[in-house]
């Protein structure tokens, strides 16, 4: 397991790039998530040791349509041009949802191309992660906040093969009570004794076909990765969940990549706290479906 502990970012995304043969480290960077957003950076480097930057690579227009919470962001290469999936907290009625901005350079700068987030404007929702199915048709898998459904629920919405829009209404995919090893929450500001968390989501095709999500949630108030697998191999699931989390030592938001020399990792930020989150790299093996970390 490798820890930088020079960086501070949480829900960190790695985009390998062949092209260059460089790694670029994407992730929440503002100092206090919690207020107003300055932008994202890209942190680049040739191993997961050594790492140049923080690069910036979007800064909002004056006119951009949030201030604050800007969150998760990933990037994803589609029809040539590199499209980042963030969250962003909205202007126009206080809610969170998921935007999409492109970049022609993995440096950016990223512009815009969604009109605003993606996700329902009067949920709030994020980290929304792009996903492609079998017939090659564009997806957005989401979660459908905690602090607005209690039970926090993981969706997934068609987009536009443009995406620059969803399409449809959105599929509740499951709710974070249906797998074993998420707990309950009492908030100060809830009336519900039973909140549960999900977020983080990352959609990863095992060897075998099999489809696996990863996503995180708390257990007894502790930071904690999950997988789960659609028992169809399909988007839509059915959905069954590993009875125990993958990793539970204050850390998630995790995602799956592999490096270079052939191998996977998973990353994820712990401790799940400000300022001392830290990206985490840690080799795993995955056969026929199952993925376990490698001592």
């Amino acid at each position: 397991m490798l820890k930088n502990e020079n960086i501070q970012i949480r829900d960190p995304f790695v985009f390998t790039n062949k092209k260059d043969g460089k790694y670029y480290l994407f992730g929440s960077t503002d100092k206090n998530i919690w207020g107003p957003g300055t932008g994202f950076d890209v942190y680049v480097g040739e191993d997961l040791e050594n790492w140049d930057g923080p690069y910036p690579v979007f800064r909002p227009d004056e006119d951009f349509y949030s201030e604050e919470n800007f969150w998760a962001p990933e990037v994803h290469e589609y029809n040539g041009r590199y499209f980042m999936f963030a969250t962003f907290f909205r202007k126009d009625n206080q809610h969170r949802g998921t935007g999409i901005l492109v970049s022609d350079s993995l440096m950016g700068p990223f512009k815009p191309h969604s009109a605003g987030p993606v996700t329902p404007k009067n949920w709030f929702s994020l980290d929304g992660t792009l996903f492609i199915d079998e017939e090659g048709l564009p997806w957005m898998v989401f979660c459908h906040e905690w602090v607005q459904v209690e039970d926090g629920e993981i969706c997934a919405v068609r987009l536009s093969e443009d995406l620059k829009e969803s399409v449809g209404e959105p599929i509740v995919l499951f709710r974070a009570s249906e797998a074993p090893w998420p707990t309950s929450f009492k908030h100060k500001t809830r009336k519900s004794p039973n909140n549960y968390v999900t977020d983080g989501t990352f959609m990863f095709r095992a060897s075998n076909g099999e489809l696996l999500m990863l996503w995180a949630s708390f257990v007894n108030n502790v930071y904690a990765q999950g997988i789960s697998r659609s028992s169809s191999g399909e988007i839509t699931g059915p959905w069954i969940h590993d009875e125990k989390p993958i990793y539970h030592d204050d850390g998630g938001h995790g995602m799956v990549f592999k490096t270079f020399e052939g191998n996977l990792m998973l990353t994820l930020h712990s401790p799940n706290k400000t300022p001392l989150e830290r990206p985490i790299f840690i080799p795993i093996e995955e056969k026929d479906g199952k993925i376990q970390v490698v001592d």
